[in-house]
């Protein structure tokens, strides 16, 4: 049985999951602003993939017979100083999201809630995958630096990104 403490740590991070869909349209705009079209879609596909995880929690809850409350939502920063620092501000923010994964995770295992662990274990996953997305395409900004060909041929590439979700 999933016990209260739990269900509200999932609650909570189903919302943080819609408040990082909110920061990936925040750094969209930004990109927008800066006619960076392919950066920008980049991140609304993030923030796609953001309330897809939220989706997931939602259902979870559901299914086990527990209630979502919303809750409102913190103002994300809205403005950068470079395609490199948004970059880098989704990166401390996919860290923030596999922190509170991880935590989400020992709650379950503290409580030998096996069905959790196991629904928890595709977050894990995916935050591995998230953050070495992030961690390679900084290193890849870092490295193009000033090249403005190659920075042109990244934002053509993310413009070709899609997210097609997997069945909840």
């Amino acid at each position: 049985m999933l016990n209260e403490s739990l269900s509200k740590a999932l609650n909570d991070q189903l919302n943080f999951e819609l408040y990082s869909a909110h920061v990936y349209l925040a750094i969209a705009a930004y990109c927008s602003g800066e006619s960076l079209d392919g950066f920008a879609n980049f991140f609304m596909v993030q923030a796609e993939e953001e309330k897809f995880h939220a989706m997931k929690i939602y259902k979870y809850l559901n299914d086990r017979g527990k209630r979502v409350t919303m809750v409102g939502m913190d103002t994300p920063n809205n403005e950068y100083t470079s395609i490199l620092d948004a970059y880098e501000h989704a990166f401390e923010h996919e860290q923030e999201v596999t922190r509170r994964i991880y935590h989400l995770s020992d709650l379950a295992m503290n409580d030998r809630e096996h069905a959790t662990i196991q629904f928890l274990k595709w977050f894990i996953d995916e935050q591995v995958e998230e953050e070495s997305m992030f961690d390679s395409i900084i290193n890849k900004l870092k490295r193009i630096d000033k090249d403005s060909n190659a920075f042109f041929m990244m934002d053509t590439e993310f413009s070709q990104r899609t997210f097609t979700p997997p069945a909840l």
